[in-house]
């Protein structure tokens, strides 16, 4: 198994370069916020309690979260491997999704961190907005979600980066750009 981590403020690509990884190596891409949303849709046990939790206002915790990812991985089981995206966000749930891969006998083999400046994500999040309508899509809203990467990204890339497996991918360039080097930082490890 290899796992990924994608890593880049809102906006950077991981959603669209996740997607083309994907197809191409036969990993799965474990989006949290999309784990969630199918687990309340499909009824199930994790899937009410997190229902239940929101609807009081509050975060999931790292525990459900944690279920949630292992019950998916448990699902994709002819996956060569995972992409995860959006997550991890505090060094606590680091800590604890390598717990999880680490009793699969599993690990995190990299890290790759779209780096973008804010100015082009701007630029990306409005021509998003007009394009895809997205109510989230706004100025205002991205520069919130910006300060709170920020938060996140201090507290999580530096316990990777102990472990060195951090790669900075430029994501300043076009999409096919942005795959190739992806690719290239892959091809030495996946194929190992």
């Amino acid at each position: 198994m290899f796992n990924v981590i994608f890593f880049g403020p809102p906006a950077a690509g991981k959603g669209t370069q996740a997607k083309i990884i994907e197809q191409k190596y036969g990993l799965k891409q474990l989006s949290t916020g999309d784990m969630l949303r199918a687990q309340v849709a499909e009824g199930t046990e994790l899937g009410k309690q997190a229902k239940a939790i929101m609807d009081s206002g509050k975060l999931v915790s790292d525990e459900i979260v944690i279920g949630m990812i292992a019950d998916s991985m448990d699902k994709a089981s002819k996956a060569k491997g995972f992409i995860f995206d959006g997550f991890p966000r505090t060094h606590a749930q680091a800590q604890a999704l390598d717990n999880m891969l680490k009793e699969r006998g599993q690990q995190i083999n990299m890290v790759l961190e779209l780096q973008v400046d804010d100015k082009a994500l701007l630029a990306r999040i409005e021509k998003r907005a007009k394009e895809e309508g997205r109510s989230d899509d706004t100025v205002d809203a991205m520069k919130v979600r910006l300060e709170q990467y920020r938060k996140y990204s201090a507290d999580v890339l530096p316990y990777y980066q102990k472990q060195d497996i951090v790669f900075g991918i430029d994501g300043m360039r076009p999409v096919d750009e942005v795959t190739l080097q992806i690719e290239a930082i892959l091809a030495e490890d996946i194929t190992a």
